[in-house]
């Protein structure tokens, strides 16, 4: 499911803010882009995560922003600069014609400027303590998007629910028209029927048309459906499944067609179930 949440806090390092991003995924995936310092936390916070998302595609960042007088103190590494400048004289001797680095090039080199050490322990924690509070807010905005969807696939079951009925009522017609047909194909022969032979084509008839066993089934789904909605747990994979089975009889009913009405039901079935799966997607 979507999802978006930010959270910052002032600490004694700085400012801390998390920005949490979720967009709609199979299974779940989460990636991080932290401060150098705190990148040994990553499985930590990853696990943070986990237990509190368990689908969709999470990038979580998180930035340290340190005031001015909180920036630390720069070291200058005083024999490395002095190294520096010895081989640069030694490479001016060998190249007459190269550009000397400036004063600007050097402290640019790695190593040149040595920062103080920060105490990561409690910034971590304070990192950790924040990420509960976005994780939070995303929640709270994905229960919103979930009551939504929850609500559209009530809607849809319930337009299920509708053509199950009328199925249902149409059946003894279509069985009727189905017999009256081959009987009239009789007439048309002007030939005398075994009606020992007859009643079985019939029934033969009537049992290649029978959909009262994928109407049990599809009813029995869209119970299970309602009592999926109904859970607290993560309900997307189950979800997911059930469409599948949706799916099977819906399938099951349009090759077991005898009428264009019952036809058209099932085709609108399957779009009904089409847009159920759409939305399947998105739900945890």
């Amino acid at each position: 499911m979507t999802g978006f949440a930010r959270q910052s806090v002032e600490t004694g390092t700085g400012i801390l803010t998390w920005e949490l991003r979720a967009v709609n995924h199979r299974y779940l995936d989460v990636q991080f882009r932290l401060p150098e310092d705190l990148r040994p936390n990553e499985q930590a916070f990853k696990q943070q995560v986990s237990a509190v998302l368990k689908r969709g595609k999470v990038e979580c960042a998180l930035h340290l922003r340190r005031e001015f007088d909180q920036q630390p103190e720069m070291k200058l590494n005083a024999d490395l600069v002095e190294l520096i400048g010895t081989r640069v004289t030694e490479i001016s001797k060998m190249l007459p014609g190269a550009a000397a680095p400036s004063a600007i090039d050097i402290l640019r080199w790695p190593g040149v400027i040595a920062e103080s050490a920060i105490d990561t322990e409690p910034l971590a924690e304070e990192a950790a303590a924040l990420l509960q509070q976005a994780l939070q807010e995303m929640t709270a905005m994905r229960a919103s998007e979930g009551a939504r969807i929850a609500a559209m696939l009530e809607s849809r079951c319930s337009d299920i629910d509708a053509l199950s009925v009328s199925i249902r009522k149409r059946m003894p017609e279509v069985l009727a028209a189905a017999h009256a047909k081959q009987r009239d194909r009789l007439d048309r022969l002007d030939v005398e029927a075994d009606p020992a032979r007859l009643e079985v084509e019939l029934a033969l008839i009537a049992q290649k048309l029978d959909v009262d066993e994928e109407l049990d089934r599809l009813d029995s789904h869209l119970v299970e459906i309602r009592q999926v909605l109904a859970s607290t747990e993560p309900v997307g994979r189950r979800l997911d499944f059930l469409m599948q089975e949706l799916n099977r009889e819906a399938n099951t009913l349009g090759s077991k067609s005898g009428d264009a009405t019952t036809t058209k039901a099932a085709v609108e079935l399957k779009v009904l179930i089409e847009q159920m799966r759409e939305q399947i997607q998105n739900v945890e």
